[in-house]
């Protein structure tokens, strides 16, 4: 359904899209010459090509990249290469349902953690509360690309001897103190699903300077086939081979890393650029706005993938229905987890619950214009 518009002397209809891929020719002709010229769809050069340019534009010293089907994929296996089942996790609620089903599908226990009320990632100081003698990793997620407490985290793991692995799903491209997130710690997991900074279709990768985890990992993807990744990379296969521990078909398809590879040359000069400046043009926009709170980011060093806001004083299921009425899609990122009945728990989390009842993701992705943002930004001053 479209909807008819006025904006000062022009009218035209608008459906304005939450997110969307953005995608045309160029990984149209990349898909194109995997299928004419290697035939080969499955994992195979392309995927090692993907990887290696992976790790260059991330630029850590020693850091390797494996690349897998989805983040979800990327989680699980980064927590099954250092964990055991029945060992806890540090997670906090506010966070997609994939890191939880990550988390139980290592075998692992996932311990809902409240959030910051300002940032809205994972307080410290209620995870600590958290901690017992099962307690081996934490999961802080970045969420909205918001990536400000890297190093609070980083020193909370190291404070109380835990593996750190970072859900930077968001976070693709992303810097803290001008470094790349990925280029450094312990653990880093990417997505690359349709609406992410960069899509590879559906995938995700890992990276870590770890090589028992690079190793792990790469074969895990592989039905746990030791050391398959090498034949694949030269498009052949391991026929005599050992399996050592539980593996999953996670791996990367040719399809999915051409991709990838295209939206990877396309994300500096054309993804980041505009999602900084819509970003930027809403905070200009929103910033005063007495009905909303912002969440405080530095767009100069992320590239923001989605834009939530908490809409104050009771407002968000009128500004909803205005939305509706306008032709403005928007969405609710996320339902806590802890509230869901596969990972309901004993008590209650008052900061992410307050949150939910307020939080709203608006449009955001580089099909839009500043005058969609000026126009999307219009309704919600109506409040």
């Amino acid at each position: 359904m479209q909807f008819l518009l006025e904006h000062n002397y022009e009218k035209f209809y608008v459906m304005i899209r939450l997110s969307k891929s953005v995608v045309g020719l160029k990984e149209s002709k990349a898909v194109s010459q995997v299928i004419e010229e290697t035939g080969y769809l499955g994992m195979g050069e392309t995927v090692g090509l993907f990887e290696k340019e992976l790790e260059q534009y991330i630029g850590g010293e020693g850091y390797k990249c494996i690349c897998v089907n989805s983040g979800t994929a990327a989680l699980h296996l980064a927590l099954q290469a250092v964990t055991q089942p029945g060992d806890e996790v540090l997670v906090p609620s506010f966070t997609f349902v994939a890191t939880y089903q990550a988390i139980t599908g290592a075998g692992c226990v996932p311990i809902s953690c409240e959030v910051n009320p300002v940032s809205l990632l994972l307080d410290l100081s209620d995870a600590e509360k958290r901690i017992t003698p099962k307690t081996k990793v934490i999961i802080p997620v970045y969420y909205a690309s918001n990536v400000s407490n890297v190093d609070e985290y980083h020193a909370f793991a190291q404070k109380h001897h835990l593996r750190i692995i970072e859900d930077a799903a968001h976070a693709f491209g992303c810097e803290h103190n001008h470094r790349k997130i990925g280029s450094f710690g312990d653990i880093i997991c990417f997505s690359f699903d349709g609406i992410k900074n960069i899509t590879s279709g559906e995938g995700g990768a890992i990276f870590s300077s770890d090589k028992k985890v690079i190793s792990a990992v790469s074969d895990a993807r592989l039905l746990g086939v030791c050391k398959d990744s090498e034949k694949r990379y030269k498009g052949e296969r391991s026929w005599v081979f050992d399996v050592t521990r539980q593996g999953y078909r996670y791996h990367m398809s040719n399809i999915f890393a051409a991709i990838g590879r295209t939206q990877l040359q396309r994300l500096d000069t054309e993804f980041a650029p505009k999602r900084k400046l819509l970003a930027k043009k809403y905070v200009s926009l929103l910033s005063k706005n007495p009905n909303i709170q912002l969440v405080p980011m530095d767009y100069d060093e992320i590239i923001p993938f989605i834009f939530p806001i908490l809409i104050l004083n009771n407002q968000r299921d009128r500004l909803m229905h205005l939305f509706d009425e306008g032709g403005v899609q928007y969405g609710i990122h996320y339902r806590p987890n802890h509230i869901l009945t596969y990972y309901k728990i004993s008590y209650s989390l008052p900061v992410t619950e307050d949150i939910y009842t307020k939080i709203l993701t608006i449009p955001l992705h580089p099909d839009l214009s500043e005058v969609d943002i000026e126009y999307i930004c219009s309704i919600i001053k109506s409040l």
